[in-house]
């Protein structure tokens, strides 16, 4: 994954990674990869990637430039080491078939700033930032905290070694991290924050400090854990959503007003603006109120030398002076912005080049990322951004903005799609409006989904309270179900859970926008089998936003529903395409496993090989989807020949990945995927859930969903299943004789 270090002699080693210690505040590996990562830049480059990633403090340029004067023997030896390891590469991998958009074995990896800073804020996140969420969440439970985003406190004047400031200082250590993420990501004149209890409020740049109250309110107790109160927790939630709102669009404005007023791809141009610019041509720069002024003021100073000409001898004087200290008049002060302004032009050109050269090394790269853009709908936007806005292009395209996702993400334990945005915390996004999302995938899908073309009006995220409204909304639109579905046989009533069904929220009608299902396409299903599906269901209890504890819902478990709707799925998919063998099962939560070829006859036995436990990531399920491998050439380049892929997917709650799940959807042409969400009666977050699902859905018409909550009418559920699985409307007679028993041969 790393390049491939440029070894120098241990001391030296040594030497630079305790320099670099004293300003990255990280661990001996992290520091280690740094300095690897850095080797592999050409000297020409080294002073850019460093002050990228330490700043301009006058301790990092002593770093940077003994850092650019090495020895020119630990260059030497750095070179000879790399070309051996790079010839042990080249011939490994001769035996290995390599996909048709793979760079060549022998070429070192593309890094940057923010590429850097995201490989080792992913290995804090797989270690420290694992041990800190653990022990919050042993916090939370021990001191009855039910809201995920509410953190324990207990303010003291002393030294305290309670377990919740022992979490604090735990989280404290990773501001070593913090820092670095920041310089690689932040803007041009935007400063590092974070929440630091140790770091005095006064001293401290964290706005939310000073403008937000805290969900515990005021006048808690200091010789105890505080208690959240519902009062308290609304207020900080509207604080937090009327910050958020004003600082993004303070920070778009700002980054806005910084972009380049010449065009930095004109070198005429350029050219021409500087060949001009003289303090003679620098008043005629000015805008017309300013040269009315200046001549104002020339014509009073005339008139005064005129009638006096000791007044006009002081003014020379007074002009020499000035001069001798270095005072720029207003004429020259404009030619040294201009001069500045162009030269900036330049090098932020020279940036970007060399950002596309390194990134996008070769035609097959560049046509893969081409063919990416075209299918998302953002060729116009990014080429735009290009022309007109380059300071935020190159910051977006060192993120990655602007080509496929990595396949090896999946499997990682972090990866720059999962990192956490905390705005409170100080933990940054990557696009000037970063507060409000929860993480880098959810940032990144909605940039996309604002900037493709055919897109109308801005598609925001709802903040937590309009979130919240309308999920309420939603639960309050639930009906009946129709009766014509009611079966004696649906898992709520074989297990006499609660008598009836539970209301359900209808939903939308019907809409074909893929071709029908043909004997060619591929079917197979994604089963969520995360720890929560074994879970006895339950249903929060709120205080206004708060949740004081919960209730035991009555209804069957999560993994008896999915079992009952994957067995009428298949049977009614075996007398609708007369396929009796069964298909593809996979499972999914924090690995995947294939488990075989499902029909009505083994289904039984093959769900005794399921185990469930886990977390809920729908990427590894989606990574190890045969039909991708089995197509891997044609669907990578997105080709017309790659047969449709028809997905269905069942979830129980929302997938920690499932909004970078969404961002590899969007580039398809070859899959439609069917979701089927199974909730909680009487729990607004399933139908939070279910409202991003449809949002989704309105915009990339390759994804449909459905959902249940409570006692569930499996017929139903079914029937809408197979209108969007199959691409058509089906009948309620065709449904029927889809439901009978599959009529299956010995031979089968």
């Amino acid at each position: 994954m790393f390049a491939t270090p440029h070894r120098r002699p241990f001391s030296t080693l040594s030497a630079t990674r305790y320099r670099l210690s004293k300003l990255l505040p990280l661990d001996e590996e992290s520091l280690k990869q740094i300095i690897v990562y850095t080797d592999a830049h050409p000297d020409a480059r080294t002073d850019q990637h460093l002050r990228g990633l330490l700043g301009d403090s006058p301790q990092a340029l002593e770093f940077i430039t003994s850092f650019k004067h090495r020895s020119a023997a630990a260059v030497a030896e750095s070179k000879q080491a790399s070309d051996s390891k790079d010839s042990e590469r080249v011939n490994d991998s001769k035996d290995k078939e390599l996909p048709a958009y793979a760079p060549p074995s022998h070429r070192r990896p593309h890094t940057n700033p923010v590429i850097e800073a995201g490989h080792i804020r992913a290995r804090d996140e797989s270690t420290n930032f694992l041990a800190m969420q653990n022990l919050l969440q042993s916090l939370q439970i021990q001191y009855g905290i039910y809201n995920s985003e509410i953190e324990p406190e207990h303010d003291t004047d002393y030294y305290c070694d309670c377990p919740i400031h022992n979490y604090m200082r735990l989280k404290s250590s990773r501001s070593g991290v913090q820092d670095m993420w920041s310089r690689a990501v932040m803007y041009p004149g935007e400063k590092a924050y974070n929440d630091n209890y140790q770091t005095p409020t006064i001293f401290s740049n964290n706005p939310y400090r000073r403008r937000v109250v805290s969900p515990y309110g005021y006048y808690q107790p200091a010789w105890g854990p505080q208690k959240p109160n519902p009062d308290g927790h609304a207020s900080s939630i509207h604080q937090t959503i009327q910050l958020n709102n004003t600082l993004n669009r303070e920070a778009h404005g700002k980054i806005d007003a910084k972009e380049s007023k010449v065009n930095i791809w004109d070198d005429s141009k350029l050219n021409v603006a500087m060949s001009n610019m003289t303090p003679a041509t620098a008043g005629d720069q000015k805008q017309p109120a300013e040269r009315a002024s200046d001549e104002k003021r020339q014509s009073i100073s005339v008139h005064l030398r005129n009638d006096n000409t000791e007044t006009s001898t002081k003014s020379s004087k007074l002009a020499s002076f000035r001069k001798f200290l270095g005072i720029k008049s207003s004429e020259e002060n404009a030619v040294a912005k201009t001069t500045r302004e162009i030269a900036h032009a330049r090098e932020l050109r020279n940036a970007i080049l060399a950002e596309e050269q390194d990134r996008w090394p070769d035609e097959q790269w560049r046509q893969v990322v081409a063919v990416y853009q075209e299918k998302v709908g953002m060729t116009r936007k990014i080429a735009h951004l290009r022309a007109r806005q380059p300071i935020q292009y190159l910051h977006l395209f060192r993120a990655g903005y602007f080509e496929l996702i990595p396949v090896s993400w999946a499997g990682a334990a972090s990866n720059p799609l999962k990192f956490s945005i905390e705005a409170a915390a100080g933990w940054r996004g990557i696009t000037p409006m970063w507060r409000g999302y929860e993480d880098t995938a959810e940032e990144r899908l909605y940039w996309v989904l604002n900037h493709r073309e055919g897109s109308v009006g801005m598609r925001m995220k709802p903040d937590f309270i309009s979130a919240m409204d309308m999920a309420r909304a939603r639960m309050a639109s639930a009906v009946e179900p129709p009766p014509e579905y009611y079966s004696v046989n649906d898992t709520c009533h074989l297990q006499h859970t609660s008598p009836g069904y539970s209301k359900q929220v209808m939903p939308a009608p019907f809409r074909a926008y893929d071709r029908p299902a043909v004997p060619a396409d591929d079917t197979m299903i994604l089963l969520d089998v995360s720890g929560s599906m074994d879970f006895n269901p339950v249903r929060p209890n709120y205080n206004k936003y708060l949740i004081t504890g919960y209730s035991r819902s009555t209804q069957p478990k999560n993994k008896d529903v999915a079992k009952a709707i994957v067995r009428r799925f298949t049977d009614a998919m075996a007398n609708h395409d007369h396929n009796f063998r069964g298909y593809d099962l996979i499972t999914f939560s924090s690995q995947a496993h294939y488990i075989g070829m499902i029909n009505h006859q083994n289904l039984d036995a093959m769900w005794r090989n399921i185990r469930i436990g886990g977390g809920t990531r729908v990427m590894t399920g989606w990574q190890k989807d045969l039909h991708f491998q089995k197509h891997s050439a044609s669907a990578i380049t997105i080709c017309p020949e790659t047969p449709m892929l028809r997905l269905l997917l069942l979830l129980d709650g929302e997938a920690t990945d499932m909004d970078e799940f969404e961002l590899d959807l969007l580039g398809l042409s070859w899959a439609h995927v069917t979701i089927f969400l199974i909730g909680v009666d009487g729990w607004p977050h399933h139908h939070r859930h279910a409202n991003e699902l449809q949002r989704i859905s309105d915009v990339n018409h390759h994804v449909s969903f459905i959902d249940a909550q409570g006692n569930n009418p499996e017929r139903f559920i079914t029937h809408e299943l197979l209108k969007r699985y199959l691409g058509y409307e089906i009948s309620m007679s065709e449904f029927e004789q889809m439901e009978e028993l599959p009529p299956y041969s010995v031979s089968a």
